[in-house]
């Protein structure tokens, strides 16, 4: 795989091509930077609505996020642009954006989805 450069990261939205984002869950949308068929590991922005919610979910190996823009909150507390979380295989949480946010996800194996 070549190198993947990503410029201006803070300001996400208006540095990378309208087409690239996709939709992820209500209010989500996803710009995915490389993502493994299998589950494995995969980087990718998010960028949630103003009032969007991520379901709850597990982790099933190491996430890192790095809120790049507005912010967001889960059961820890309200994070803000510059935060950067990790989150441990077998943690669950979920989230929410009173406010919209863009966000950088990077996965170790993607999560799963709670009931």
């Amino acid at each position: 795989m070549a190198p993947i450069v990503l410029n201006g990261l803070f300001d996400a939205s208006a540095n990378l091509p309208a087409d690239g984002w996709k939709p992820f869950h209500t209010g989500i949308d996803c710009y995915p930077i490389y993502e493994t068929a299998d589950g494995g590991p995969a980087a990718m922005l998010l960028r949630y609505a103003p009032g969007a919610t991520a379901p709850a979910h597990r982790h099933q190996g190491y996430e890192h996020i790095f809120v790049l823009s507005g912010s967001q909150t889960d059961e820890r507390g309200r994070h803000e642009a510059g935060s950067f979380m990790v989150h441990g295989e077998g943690t669950d949480h979920h989230v929410h954006s009173e406010d919209g946010c863009v966000v950088l996800a990077i996965w170790e194996r993607r999560v799963c989805f709670l009931p």
